[in-house]
């Protein structure tokens, strides 16, 4: 698997999952609101920030129309343009905001929607660039991403594997950048039912890359579950409000939650251990309490001849294992032992 590598972590293999805050565009357009988002990203655990840098001229068409999640959760009448226009952040909010996630330990990065707005994050020297879903088929984009020569984490919502390899082609043809892939559904919020997390092992066994899931479904269950089985890179939306106005705050995870889904990665890495099945620590007084031996199951003499009328299997497990009673069976006992008495081989002879 092709290695990766973003603000000094080491991403895929048996690295900690690297898990993204997705602040996106739930600052509101409003710089101390986005500030906060960060802090909350820190206190929960997440080890990057990322954001959303665009200019809405640029990207979308004076009438274009808000998808219905959108226009459930704006204001009505408004275009997508109108909406998105409130919804930016200018070059200083995004230094500002550089510049805060780093005191607060955070690898920042954003997702640009233009080959502009790409040129203006590296101008910030951004760790990676994340590809939303609706570019992975803007080639011309793609190009422009991969010649920086950074890591790009791409998202693959609404594609299908064919519209992923191209997009992964012309990455490798333009400067061949680290890449690691997502696994997304690109629904407001995703029903559980399509989330196909096993999508996941096709793209990893397909594309031999780091493979993730951008989730947009509801609660931290999914993602849970994305992380057992594989992926080492995690988004998840953050909102200090689920309730605030805006087109993803309902999607979103508040503080409280996106620390508990930290925790909740962090206890399921420690779970999947290294694969090797063998007794752990812990469950060493178990075995010796739980398993059995070979016990005399009457009084017998010294070089009484041992039956299978004169041995059971009892517990504790700390004497000869159940498994060796065939080896005991027809030997002379070497000494005289009681009812419940549990044989040592050093009282067996031939």
């Amino acid at each position: 698997m092709t290695p990766l590598v973003i603000g000094g972590r080491r991403i895929g293999g048996d690295a900690p999952v690297w898990v993204i805050a997705e602040a996106g565009v739930n600052h509101n357009g409003d710089l101390a609101l986005a500030r906060r988002l960060v802090e909350a990203a820190a206190e929960a655990g997440a080890d990057a920030v990322k954001f959303q840098t665009f200019r809405s001229a640029a990207l979308v068409t004076a009438a274009a129309p808000k998808a219905a999640y959108q226009t459930r959760a704006t204001a009505s009448g408004e275009s997508q343009r109108a909406m998105l226009q409130a919804l930016e952040l200018d070059a200083a909010a995004h230094a500002e905001l550089r510049d805060h996630a780093r005191k607060h330990g955070l690898t920042f990065f954003s997702s640009p929607f233009d080959e502009a707005s790409a040129d203006l994050l590296a101008s910030l020297d951004v760790e990676a660039f994340k590809v939303p879903s609706g570019e992975i088929v803007n080639l011309p984009y793609l190009r422009h991403l991969a010649r920086f020569g950074k890591p790009l984490v791409i998202s693959t919502g609404m594609a299908t594997l064919d519209e992923v390899e191209r997009a992964l082609d012309t990455v490798r043809d333009a400067g061949d950048p680290a890449v690691a892939v997502l696994h997304c559904v690109s629904a407001y919020p995703a029903p559980v039912a399509e989330m196909n997390l096993r999508a996941m092992d096709t793209l990893r066994e397909r594309f031999g890359r780091p493979v993730g899931l951008s989730d947009h479904s509801l609660g931290i269950t999914v993602a849970l579950a994305a992380v057992a089985r594989g992926a080492t890179v995690l988004e998840k939306h953050l909102t200090l409000d689920r309730s605030l106005p805006g087109p993803d705050h309902a999607a979103s995870l508040d503080p409280a939650d996106f620390a508990a889904l930290v925790r909740g990665v962090r206890e399921i890495e420690a779970a999947l251990g290294d694969g090797d099945k063998r007794p752990m620590p812990s469950e060493l007084d178990t075995r010796r309490v739980a398993r059995k031996s070979i016990v005399a199951a009457c009084r017998m003499a010294a070089g009484e001849r041992l039956t299978a009328e004169t041995l059971t299997l009892k517990r504790p497990g700390t004497g000869i294992p159940p498994a060796d009673l065939p080896r005991v069976i027809g030997r002379r006992l070497l000494r005289a032992v009681e009812t419940d008495d549990v044989l040592e081989w050093s009282w067996i002879g031939d």
